[in-house]
């Protein structure tokens, strides 16, 4: 199949597009003037220059493509200009599926957030439970209603749509929140633990990726939905593992809750004014999402997709060798 891709150089991105790249896939990749593109290059894309808010761009590279994979997206709990999550995860989710309909794609594949869920009344919530009222970052916030317009669009108008919901994704080269934490661990960088006790689910980054390659290549599944997660770890848990993996002590002091929701607003108040991430990723909406957790049932994805989730040793073992190095 000839595939468009958004977002190939990011971190779920290029898991994706290595895997695509081992079958027979013909692959043209959106990718930024700023991007590092050498290793879409190396693997023989194609490469379209712009961005989920450039409809031309979007158009030239769909065209006489079989299928859309999205995973472009804007992926942060704190930014300077918050108009970039509207931009991106509402108006470019826009583009790209009004671009597929005009494209007559076969199918698309929108790559969203577990997060998009808040918290529902299930515990663990599967694909078909109620989402819950609130989300709990504007990242969430964006991204559901990126992902409620596609699925106007699958039901007015046809659009073949599958959504892949990831959950904590963990991984070698991770540059997004998981990955800053465990290196902000490992290099002593945190004076301290919190949150002991907020329950997240896992998953390696090479089980998203081969998730979204099967969901595309899977017949008959156009409207499904695949939450991608399994293990369910406290943050304590996930802070004894990168100990013992790492060798590194943790911090010998823990915070309790209530100082820890406070000290968030506060460095995100004077994030705000100075424009710059607050110190150790302590923003609100961090902070909420991290305290608030969840805990997803990935299962359906094991029997339709016949995936096997990888060990969250095994991810972190791999994200902690690749940040030592």
């Amino acid at each position: 199949m000839k595939i468009f891709i958004t977002g190939s150089t990011g971190f779920i991105g290029s898991y994706t597009v290595k895997r695509l790249a081992l079958k027979d896939h013909k692959l043209r990749c959106l990718a930024r003037k700023s991007s590092d593109t050498s290793i879409l290059k190396e693997l023989g894309a194609e490469i379209i220059t712009g961005d989920l808010t450039d409809r031309s761009s979007l158009q030239e590279g769909m065209k006489d493509c079989d299928w859309v994979i999205n995973i472009a997206g804007v992926y942060n709990f704190w930014l300077p200009d918050k108009r970039i999550y509207h931009d991106v995860n509402i108006t470019g989710t826009k583009n790209v599926m009004e671009c597929a309909l005009e494209a007559g794609a076969a199918k698309v594949v929108h790559v969203s957030t577990g997060g998009i869920y808040g918290k529902p009344d299930d515990y663990p919530f599967s694909e078909e439970s109620q989402i819950g009222p609130v989300r709990f970052s504007e990242y969430f916030q964006t991204k559901y209603e990126g992902d409620l317009i596609a699925w106007k669009l699958h039901e007015k108008q046809g659009l073949p749509l599958v959504m892949i919901y990831p959950c904590a994704v963990l991984g070698a080269g991770d540059p997004k929140t998981s990955g800053q934490y465990i290196k902000d661990l490992i290099y002593r960088r945190m004076p301290a633990t919190v949150l002991h006790n907020s329950i997240l689910t896992w998953v390696h980054v090479k089980d998203v990726a081969e998730a979204i390659v099967r969901a595309a290549e899977k017949d008959n599944n156009i409207g499904e939905k695949y939450l991608i997660g399994k293990h369910q770890l406290s943050l304590k848990e996930i802070n004894n593992l990168v100990s013992e993996i790492s060798g590194v002590p943790l911090p010998k002091l823990s915070l309790p809750n209530f100082i820890v929701s406070l000290n968030a607003r506060i460095l995100t108040l004077v994030a705000d004014l100075i424009k710059k991430p607050p110190l150790w990723g302590m923003s609100v909406d961090q902070i909420r999402t991290m305290k608030e957790g969840f805990a997803v049932d990935g299962s359906k994805a094991e029997r339709e997709l016949d995936i096997s989730y990888t060990p969250v040793r095994q991810a972190l073992e791999e994200a902690i060798a690749s940040f030592k190095v």
